[in-house]
Protein backbone atom coordinates (compact mmCIF):
# COMPACT_ATOMS: atom_id res chain seq x y z
CA UNK A 1 0.00 0.00 0.00
CA UNK A 2 1.25 3.46 -0.90
CA UNK A 3 -0.56 6.51 0.51
CA UNK A 4 -4.11 6.29 -0.92
CA UNK A 5 -3.43 3.39 -3.29
CA UNK A 6 -3.65 -0.34 -2.60
CA UNK A 7 -1.55 -2.68 -4.75
CA UNK A 8 -3.21 -6.09 -4.82
CA UNK A 9 -0.75 -8.96 -4.41
CA UNK A 10 -3.19 -11.67 -5.49
CA UNK A 11 -4.51 -9.66 -8.45
CA UNK A 12 -8.22 -10.59 -8.15
CA UNK A 13 -9.88 -11.39 -11.45
CA UNK A 14 -13.04 -10.06 -13.05
CA UNK A 15 -14.25 -13.42 -14.31
CA UNK A 16 -17.56 -12.26 -15.79
CA UNK A 17 -19.88 -9.31 -16.25
CA UNK A 18 -23.58 -8.72 -16.86
CA UNK A 19 -25.21 -5.65 -18.38
CA UNK A 20 -28.59 -4.28 -19.39
CA UNK A 21 -29.37 -0.90 -20.95
CA UNK A 22 -32.31 1.13 -22.20
CA UNK A 23 -33.25 1.81 -25.83
CA UNK A 24 -31.63 5.27 -25.88
CA UNK A 25 -28.32 3.85 -24.61
CA UNK A 26 -28.39 0.87 -26.96
CA UNK A 27 -28.66 3.20 -29.96
CA UNK A 28 -25.08 4.19 -29.14
CA UNK A 29 -21.76 2.45 -28.68
CA UNK A 30 -22.84 -0.06 -26.01
CA UNK A 31 -25.78 -1.47 -27.97
CA UNK A 32 -24.00 -4.48 -29.43
CA UNK A 33 -22.06 -5.25 -26.25
CA UNK A 34 -24.74 -5.39 -23.53
CA UNK A 35 -26.31 -8.69 -22.51
CA UNK A 36 -29.83 -7.30 -22.73
CA UNK A 37 -30.96 -4.36 -24.83
CA UNK A 38 -34.32 -3.05 -23.66
CA UNK A 39 -36.95 -1.91 -26.13
CA UNK A 40 -38.92 -0.27 -23.32
CA UNK A 41 -37.32 1.50 -20.36
CA UNK A 42 -40.17 0.37 -18.09
CA UNK A 43 -38.80 -3.20 -18.38
CA UNK A 44 -42.32 -4.55 -17.90
CA UNK A 45 -42.76 -2.83 -14.52
CA UNK A 46 -45.35 -0.33 -13.28
CA UNK A 47 -42.89 2.32 -12.04
CA UNK A 48 -39.46 3.57 -13.05
CA UNK A 49 -38.07 2.70 -9.61
CA UNK A 50 -39.20 -0.91 -9.99
CA UNK A 51 -37.67 -0.99 -13.45
CA UNK A 52 -34.35 0.25 -12.06
CA UNK A 53 -34.39 -2.43 -9.37
CA UNK A 54 -35.21 -5.11 -11.95
CA UNK A 55 -32.35 -3.98 -14.19
CA UNK A 56 -29.89 -4.22 -11.33
CA UNK A 57 -31.11 -7.67 -10.32
CA UNK A 58 -30.82 -8.76 -13.96
CA UNK A 59 -27.22 -7.51 -14.24
CA UNK A 60 -26.24 -9.33 -11.04
CA UNK A 61 -27.91 -12.57 -12.09
CA UNK A 62 -26.47 -12.38 -15.59
CA UNK A 63 -22.93 -11.81 -14.29
CA UNK A 64 -23.28 -14.96 -12.15
CA UNK A 65 -24.69 -16.91 -15.09
CA UNK A 66 -21.92 -15.73 -17.40
CA UNK A 67 -19.34 -16.95 -14.87
CA UNK A 68 -20.87 -20.42 -15.18
CA UNK A 69 -21.37 -20.62 -11.43
CA UNK A 70 -24.43 -20.61 -9.20
CA UNK A 71 -25.75 -18.21 -6.59
CA UNK A 72 -24.37 -20.40 -3.78
CA UNK A 73 -20.85 -19.78 -5.12
CA UNK A 74 -21.10 -16.03 -4.38
CA UNK A 75 -19.84 -14.88 -0.97
CA UNK A 76 -21.09 -11.29 -1.04
CA UNK A 77 -22.74 -8.59 -3.11
CA UNK A 78 -21.46 -4.98 -2.97
CA UNK A 79 -23.80 -2.51 -4.58
CA UNK A 80 -25.46 0.87 -4.40
CA UNK A 81 -27.43 3.31 -6.55
CA UNK A 82 -28.67 6.90 -6.69
CA UNK A 83 -32.09 6.58 -5.12
CA UNK A 84 -32.88 7.50 -1.53
CA UNK A 85 -31.61 4.84 0.90
CA UNK A 86 -30.12 2.95 -2.10
CA UNK A 87 -33.43 1.13 -2.50
CA UNK A 88 -32.62 -0.34 -5.93
CA UNK A 89 -29.60 -2.18 -4.55
CA UNK A 90 -31.29 -3.19 -1.31
CA UNK A 91 -34.45 -4.41 -3.02
CA UNK A 92 -32.42 -6.28 -5.65
CA UNK A 93 -30.39 -7.93 -2.88
CA UNK A 94 -33.50 -9.54 -1.40
CA UNK A 95 -33.76 -11.66 -4.55
CA UNK A 96 -30.44 -13.34 -3.77
CA UNK A 97 -29.27 -15.60 -0.98
CA UNK A 98 -25.90 -14.07 -0.14
CA UNK A 99 -24.71 -11.23 2.14
CA UNK A 100 -25.16 -7.66 0.96
CA UNK A 101 -22.93 -4.66 1.58
CA UNK A 102 -24.67 -1.44 0.53
CA UNK A 103 -22.43 1.45 -0.49
CA UNK A 104 -23.09 4.96 -1.69
CA UNK A 105 -20.61 6.68 -3.95
CA UNK A 106 -23.17 8.22 -6.30
CA UNK A 107 -21.91 7.74 -9.86
CA UNK A 108 -18.53 6.46 -8.58
CA UNK A 109 -20.24 3.35 -7.16
CA UNK A 110 -19.01 0.92 -9.84
CA UNK A 111 -15.36 1.72 -9.18
CA UNK A 112 -15.92 1.81 -5.42
CA UNK A 113 -17.62 -1.58 -5.36
CA UNK A 114 -14.92 -3.13 -7.58
CA UNK A 115 -12.18 -1.71 -5.33
CA UNK A 116 -13.84 -3.02 -2.16
CA UNK A 117 -14.48 -6.43 -3.72
CA UNK A 118 -10.84 -6.70 -4.78
CA UNK A 119 -9.67 -5.65 -1.31
CA UNK A 120 -11.81 -8.28 0.45
CA UNK A 121 -10.65 -10.99 -1.93
CA UNK A 122 -6.99 -9.96 -1.90
CA UNK A 123 -7.04 -10.11 1.92
CA UNK A 124 -8.31 -13.69 1.75
CA UNK A 125 -11.70 -13.11 3.36
CA UNK A 126 -13.84 -14.09 0.37
CA UNK A 127 -13.48 -15.99 -2.90
CA UNK A 128 -16.16 -14.46 -5.13
CA UNK A 129 -17.97 -11.14 -4.84
CA UNK A 130 -20.49 -9.46 -7.13
CA UNK A 131 -19.95 -5.71 -7.60
CA UNK A 132 -22.80 -3.86 -9.27
CA UNK A 133 -24.75 -0.65 -9.70
CA UNK A 134 -27.28 1.00 -12.00
CA UNK A 135 -29.48 4.01 -12.63
CA UNK A 136 -32.57 5.09 -14.56
CA UNK A 137 -33.12 8.45 -16.22
CA UNK A 138 -36.70 8.83 -15.11
CA UNK A 139 -36.24 7.79 -11.48
CA UNK A 140 -33.16 9.99 -11.00
CA UNK A 141 -34.65 12.98 -12.82
CA UNK A 142 -37.74 13.20 -10.68
CA UNK A 143 -35.80 12.63 -7.48
CA UNK A 144 -33.06 15.18 -8.04
CA UNK A 145 -34.58 17.78 -10.34
CA UNK A 146 -38.16 18.21 -11.58
CA UNK A 147 -41.35 16.16 -12.04
CA UNK A 148 -41.08 14.55 -15.46
CA UNK A 149 -44.54 15.82 -16.38
CA UNK A 150 -43.30 19.43 -16.36
CA UNK A 151 -41.14 18.83 -19.43
CA UNK A 152 -38.57 21.40 -18.32
CA UNK A 153 -36.07 22.74 -20.84
CA UNK A 154 -32.66 21.23 -20.16
CA UNK A 155 -29.75 23.70 -19.87
CA UNK A 156 -26.77 23.15 -22.21
CA UNK A 157 -24.45 22.09 -19.36
CA UNK A 158 -26.72 19.20 -18.37
CA UNK A 159 -26.21 15.47 -18.87
CA UNK A 160 -28.67 12.64 -19.39
CA UNK A 161 -28.83 9.98 -16.67
CA UNK A 162 -28.16 6.59 -18.23
CA UNK A 163 -30.85 3.94 -17.97
CA UNK A 164 -28.90 0.75 -17.37
CA UNK A 165 -27.09 -1.49 -14.91
CA UNK A 166 -23.86 -3.44 -14.81
CA UNK A 167 -22.39 -6.09 -12.56
CA UNK A 168 -19.12 -7.99 -12.33
CA UNK A 169 -18.04 -11.15 -10.52
CA UNK A 170 -14.66 -10.59 -8.91
CA UNK A 171 -12.89 -13.81 -7.93
CA UNK A 172 -9.72 -14.97 -6.20
CA UNK A 173 -8.66 -17.05 -9.19
CA UNK A 174 -9.69 -18.08 -12.66
CA UNK A 175 -9.45 -16.58 -16.10
CA UNK A 176 -10.25 -12.96 -16.67
CA UNK A 177 -8.92 -9.46 -16.40
CA UNK A 178 -7.02 -8.62 -13.20
CA UNK A 179 -7.64 -5.78 -10.78
CA UNK A 180 -4.08 -4.84 -9.87
CA UNK A 181 -4.56 -1.66 -7.82
CA UNK A 182 -7.16 0.69 -6.40
CA UNK A 183 -6.88 4.33 -5.42
CA UNK A 184 -9.50 5.51 -2.93
CA UNK A 185 -10.38 9.13 -3.54
CA UNK A 186 -11.00 11.96 -1.14
CA UNK A 187 -13.90 14.40 -1.19
CA UNK A 188 -13.17 17.50 -3.27
CA UNK A 189 -15.47 20.53 -3.43
CA UNK A 190 -14.71 23.40 -5.81
CA UNK A 191 -17.83 25.35 -4.90
CA UNK A 192 -20.05 24.35 -7.84
CA UNK A 193 -23.71 24.52 -6.77
CA UNK A 194 -25.48 24.07 -10.13
CA UNK A 195 -27.12 20.61 -9.98
CA UNK A 196 -27.14 20.49 -13.78
CA UNK A 197 -23.40 21.07 -14.09
CA UNK A 198 -22.12 17.70 -12.89
CA UNK A 199 -19.08 17.64 -15.16
CA UNK A 200 -17.61 20.84 -13.75
CA UNK A 201 -18.37 19.74 -10.19
CA UNK A 202 -16.74 16.30 -10.50
CA UNK A 203 -13.73 17.08 -12.70
CA UNK A 204 -11.54 18.34 -9.80
CA UNK A 205 -12.12 15.08 -7.88
CA UNK A 206 -11.19 13.06 -10.97
CA UNK A 207 -8.03 15.14 -11.38
CA UNK A 208 -7.06 14.59 -7.74
CA UNK A 209 -7.52 10.81 -7.84
CA UNK A 210 -5.81 10.31 -11.20
CA UNK A 211 -2.78 12.35 -10.12
CA UNK A 212 -2.69 10.55 -6.76
CA UNK A 213 -2.78 7.17 -8.48
CA UNK A 214 0.03 8.03 -10.87
CA UNK A 215 2.15 9.43 -8.04
CA UNK A 216 1.54 6.48 -5.70
CA UNK A 217 2.31 3.89 -8.38
CA UNK A 218 5.13 5.78 -10.07
CA UNK A 219 3.41 5.31 -13.41
CA UNK A 220 3.21 7.74 -16.30
CA UNK A 221 -0.15 8.28 -18.04
CA UNK A 222 1.01 6.27 -21.06
CA UNK A 223 1.30 3.16 -18.86
CA UNK A 224 -2.41 2.83 -19.55
CA UNK A 225 -4.00 2.30 -22.94
CA UNK A 226 -6.97 4.23 -21.59
CA UNK A 227 -7.60 6.46 -18.59
CA UNK A 228 -11.38 6.28 -18.33
CA UNK A 229 -13.40 8.65 -16.17
CA UNK A 230 -16.91 7.80 -15.11
CA UNK A 231 -19.39 10.38 -16.28
CA UNK A 232 -17.88 13.82 -16.56
CA UNK A 233 -19.46 14.27 -19.97
CA UNK A 234 -17.99 16.35 -22.78
CA UNK A 235 -17.50 19.50 -20.69
CA UNK A 236 -16.10 17.70 -17.64
CA UNK A 237 -13.75 15.68 -19.82
CA UNK A 238 -12.23 18.88 -21.20
CA UNK A 239 -11.96 20.33 -17.71
CA UNK A 240 -10.15 17.32 -16.22
CA UNK A 241 -7.65 17.31 -19.08
CA UNK A 242 -6.99 21.00 -18.46
CA UNK A 243 -6.64 20.49 -14.70
CA UNK A 244 -4.15 17.63 -15.02
CA UNK A 245 -2.22 19.58 -17.67
CA UNK A 246 -1.89 22.48 -15.26
CA UNK A 247 -0.29 20.03 -12.78
CA UNK A 248 2.23 18.92 -15.40
CA UNK A 249 0.52 15.66 -16.41
CA UNK A 250 -0.84 15.17 -19.94
CA UNK A 251 -3.67 12.62 -20.13
CA UNK A 252 -5.03 14.00 -23.41
CA UNK A 253 -3.74 11.17 -25.68
CA UNK A 254 -5.42 8.31 -23.80
CA UNK A 255 -8.28 9.85 -21.82
CA UNK A 256 -11.91 9.01 -22.57
CA UNK A 257 -15.07 9.55 -20.53
CA UNK A 258 -17.95 7.07 -20.32
CA UNK A 259 -20.50 9.88 -20.36
CA UNK A 260 -18.91 11.37 -23.44
CA UNK A 261 -19.16 8.20 -25.52
CA UNK A 262 -22.26 6.35 -24.28
CA UNK A 263 -24.74 8.05 -26.61
CA UNK A 264 -24.66 7.96 -30.38
CA UNK A 265 -24.61 11.71 -31.00
CA UNK A 266 -23.62 13.66 -27.93
CA UNK A 267 -24.74 16.95 -29.44
CA UNK A 268 -28.33 15.75 -29.05
CA UNK A 269 -27.71 15.00 -25.38
CA UNK A 270 -25.84 18.20 -24.52
CA UNK A 271 -22.85 16.98 -22.45
CA UNK A 272 -23.59 13.24 -22.75
CA UNK A 273 -24.40 10.64 -20.12
CA UNK A 274 -24.27 10.49 -16.34
CA UNK A 275 -25.64 8.34 -13.52
CA UNK A 276 -24.29 5.30 -11.74
CA UNK A 277 -25.38 3.16 -14.68
CA UNK A 278 -23.26 5.17 -17.10
CA UNK A 279 -19.82 3.88 -16.13
CA UNK A 280 -21.29 0.53 -15.02
CA UNK A 281 -22.70 -0.21 -18.47
CA UNK A 282 -19.79 1.18 -20.50
CA UNK A 283 -17.13 -0.53 -18.37
CA UNK A 284 -18.81 -3.91 -18.01
CA UNK A 285 -19.80 -4.20 -21.67
CA UNK A 286 -17.81 -2.12 -24.14
CA UNK A 287 -14.51 -1.76 -22.26
CA UNK A 288 -14.46 -5.28 -20.83
CA UNK A 289 -15.05 -6.69 -24.31
CA UNK A 290 -11.99 -4.81 -25.57
CA UNK A 291 -9.95 -6.06 -22.62
CA UNK A 292 -11.05 -9.66 -23.13
CA UNK A 293 -10.14 -9.45 -26.82
CA UNK A 294 -6.82 -7.84 -25.81
CA UNK A 295 -7.46 -4.90 -28.09
CA UNK A 296 -6.44 -2.94 -25.00
CA UNK A 297 -4.53 -4.34 -22.02
CA UNK A 298 -4.34 -1.68 -19.31
CA UNK A 299 -7.18 0.58 -18.19
CA UNK A 300 -7.39 3.01 -15.30
CA UNK A 301 -11.11 3.14 -14.52
CA UNK A 302 -11.76 6.30 -12.50
CA UNK A 303 -15.49 6.69 -11.85
CA UNK A 304 -16.70 9.97 -10.37
CA UNK A 305 -19.59 10.80 -8.06
CA UNK A 306 -21.43 13.94 -6.95
CA UNK A 307 -22.33 13.55 -3.28
CA UNK A 308 -25.31 15.88 -3.19
CA UNK A 309 -28.90 15.36 -2.09
CA UNK A 310 -32.16 17.08 -2.85
CA UNK A 311 -32.02 18.67 0.60
CA UNK A 312 -28.46 20.00 0.28
CA UNK A 313 -29.02 21.42 -3.20
CA UNK A 314 -32.32 22.96 -2.11
CA UNK A 315 -30.49 24.73 0.70
CA UNK A 316 -27.94 26.16 -1.72
CA UNK A 317 -25.03 23.94 -0.69
CA UNK A 318 -22.16 23.35 -3.09
CA UNK A 319 -21.56 19.85 -4.44
CA UNK A 320 -18.82 17.73 -2.80
CA UNK A 321 -17.51 15.11 -5.21
CA UNK A 322 -15.36 12.00 -5.17
CA UNK A 323 -13.52 9.73 -7.57
CA UNK A 324 -12.30 6.17 -6.98
CA UNK A 325 -9.98 4.46 -9.45
CA UNK A 326 -9.18 0.83 -10.19
CA UNK A 327 -6.33 -0.39 -12.36
CA UNK A 328 -7.60 -3.20 -14.59
CA UNK A 329 -5.06 -5.15 -16.62
CA UNK A 330 -4.47 -8.20 -18.71
CA UNK A 331 -1.72 -10.00 -16.80
CA UNK A 332 0.60 -11.91 -19.11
Amino acid sequence: MSAHTVLFRQKPRIISTGTVAGPKECAGVVGKYVDKALSDDMFGESTYEKAECKMLAYAIGKAIENADISEKDIDMMISGDLLNQIISASFAARDFDFPFLGVYGACSTMAESLALAAAFIDAGYFNRIVAATGSHFSSAERQYRYPLELGNTRPPQSQWTVTGAGGAVVAKSGGGVAITAATFGKVVDFGISDVNNMGAAMAPAACNTILTHLKDTGRAPDYYDLIVTGDLGALGSRIVKDLTWEKGVDIQPNHVDCGEIVYNVIEDEFQGGSGAGCSAVVFNSYLMDKLRRREINRVLFAATGALLSTVSSGQGESIPCICHAVSVENVF
